[in-house]
């Protein structure tokens, strides 16, 4: 395609419902812009299907199956047994998104925590990676990934250098999107700048999390992940070309089926001549 970059966009939800029927032509601008290859990841069961139907009509994406925290208060041991059928069947990269949110007070802990440890196990049953989102619940989250090991990407972290130290020990990448682009996040910009470079993978969260450069109360898109990845090369002093470079080959690490397809660009290093 004669790209400068490469990039691997590891959460975006192209299936949402604010890309109104459009992913075709999300796909093709992000394509022409340098994103080689997104992760899809759902956040209930009610959308597994539409997922999975995406990923079959473009190669170039790639699926996670898994229930939100925020979808936990819904949830049903039957949601699992679909879960552990999809992870068995569908070949995802990842089981995602998973994980606790404690942001939002009236969401039950307990319950989110019950089906966050019921999908870390479903993780080590299959060997796959987790997508994790984590709100106000850093610490916690820790302690169970301490009992019960995978590995995989911490996405859109907001934690603590301390917390991010902690995370990479225990094997993972964090992920990075449009909120390092706003001048005022002064913590997460110092992360990005300082953590090692091995550490850290690149999203957009699509459609939500929009960049600084993006009008108030548009949506996000994958198309963008190439300017973020200029905001953190600037960061950190380096080329976009080298940070591409250094990401693309972070995301398939951290999710090594990424490059199992036998169509997989992937498997030839992103062009930075």
């Amino acid at each position: 395609m004669g790209l400068k970059m490469y990039l691997i966009d590891t959460h975006c939800h192209l299936d949402a419902a604010e890309f109104g029927g459009q992913q075709a032509a999300l796909l093709r601008s992000a394509q022409t812009a340098g994103v080689g290859r997104i992760v899809i990841p759902s956040v209930e069961r009610a959308n597994f299907a539409a997922v999975r139907t995406l990923c079959e009509q473009h190669p170039d994406c790639s699926p996670a199956y898994g229930i939100h925290p925020m979808y936990a208060d819904a949830a049903t041991p039957e949601d699992m047994n679909v879960l552990r059928d999809y992870l068995r069947e569908h070949r995802p990269v990842a089981v995602g998104e998973i994980g606790l949110d404690f942001f939002i007070e009236h969401y039950d802990q307990a319950r989110q925590e019950h089906y966050f440890l019921e999908q870390l196990r479903l993780a080590r049953k299959f060997d796959l990676p987790v997508l994790l989102h984590i709100r106000r619940a850093q610490d916690t989250v820790l302690g169970h990934l301490r009992k019960i090991r995978v590995r995989g990407i911490a996405h859109a972290f907001s934690g603590s250098r301390q917390q991010a130290d902690e995370f990479i020990k225990l094997g993972f990448k964090l992920g990075f999107g449009g909120a390092a682009t706003y001048p005022r996040a002064t913590r997460l910009r110092e992360l990005a700048a300082t953590l090692p470079l091995e550490s850290i993978v690149l999203e957009t969260d699509a459609p939500d999390m929009p960049p600084e450069f993006v009008a108030r109360g548009q949506p996000n898109k994958p198309e963008y992940l190439p300017r973020i990845a200029q905001t953190l090369a600037q960061l950190r002093g380096m080329s976009p070309e080298e940070l591409a470079q250094a990401t693309t080959q972070n995301a398939l690490n951290a999710l090594p089926k990424l490059t199992n397809r036998p169509d997989s660009r992937l498997l030839k290093k992103p062009s930075i001549d």
